[in-house]
């Protein structure tokens, strides 16, 4: 078995499609592909109609809050027709969207129009900062998409609005009841210290979450025995994915990421009683 439980399509911030998302799946000889868009599904239904040797996961990536922070959790395997989850993705959408709203009022004071029509033009479900930044980039405002968000879409530049996300527990409690196994995704990204990852992690599993994302594209070693260590201590359970966008990106690929090492093996996702109800040959 050959895993990626984690990547995007053009329904949120990636920049393919489905059908390029399972074809690199199969060039790239995944056995299981999870498409995890930030707060949408929709993809789910175009791959459920290509025809394919791939098993595809449903997924979801769900932008919440911790202590001010802003964290991502994974829903995995989760029956995306859940009257909860639903609600709550069409919450997350509605609050994305409220805040392009606001920062194209910004922009348009700043004296340049169009975000809004240019985030429509995508067809996207879940508009996000990465699509303000490229139009920031396409429109000569800013000379890379690491710039603009330094000057215009981080805490301190001209187009910031704080984002309005469920909190963590809301995201989990809505996973779980879809049927899904909640995992937080990429732990070593956020801007944490050891101590407020610990904790993160300890209300994660308060909260009813079972997993950790335990390796990704471009993880250290040290944060990846750093996630596993965690794991054990918490009685969670390991899941691998490239986290992949964007084909024009060269560090990241379907698939491409650092092995779960053998202990971490005794805890993958797949061995989840859930995971092993959908698929039992896996």
């Amino acid at each position: 078995m050959n895993v990626d439980l984690h990547c995007h399509s053009y329904f949120s911030d990636g920049k393919q499609t489905p059908e390029f998302l399972i074809q690199r799946a199969v060039d790239n000889n995944i056995s299981h592909l999870a498409i995890t868009d930030h707060d949408c599904t929709d993809a789910l239904d175009l791959a459920a109609e290509i025809a394919t040797d791939v098993v595809i996961v449903n997924g979801v990536e769900v932008s919440c809050l911790w202590d001010e922070t802003e964290v991502h959790v994974l829903g995995l395997l989760v029956d995306r027709d859940n009257q909860q989850l639903s609600t709550l993705l069409r919450a997350q959408q509605l609050s994305r969207l409220q805040r392009m709203q606001a920062m194209d009022k910004k922009l348009e004071a700043l004296g340049t129009q169009g975000l809004l029509a240019y985030i429509e033009r995508l067809g996207c479900v879940a508009c996000s900062r990465s699509h303000a930044a490229d139009f920031l980039v396409d429109n000569k405002l800013c000379k890379s998409r690491q710039k603009a968000f330094k000057s215009h879409l981080g805490k301190r530049g001209k187009l910031y609005v704080r984002a309005n996300w469920v909190d963590l527990a809301g995201a989990i409690e809505a996973i779980n009841a879809a049927g899904g196994v909640a995992v937080l995704a990429h732990p070593s990204r956020y801007p944490l210290n050891t101590a407020k990852l610990t904790r993160l992690v300890a209300a994660f599993k308060r909260h009813g979450g079972e997993g950790l994302e335990g390796t990704y594209a471009n993880i250290d070693p040290a944060a990846q025995k750093q996630i596993k260590e965690l794991a054990q201590a918490n009685d969670l359970y390991l899941s691998a994915g490239s986290d992949f966008h964007d084909s024009a990106a060269q560090w990241t690929d379907i698939g491409k990421f650092p092995p779960l090492d053998r202990q971490a093996h005794s805890r993958a996702i797949w061995l989840h009683p859930r995971w092993q109800a959908l698929y039992p040959s896996a």
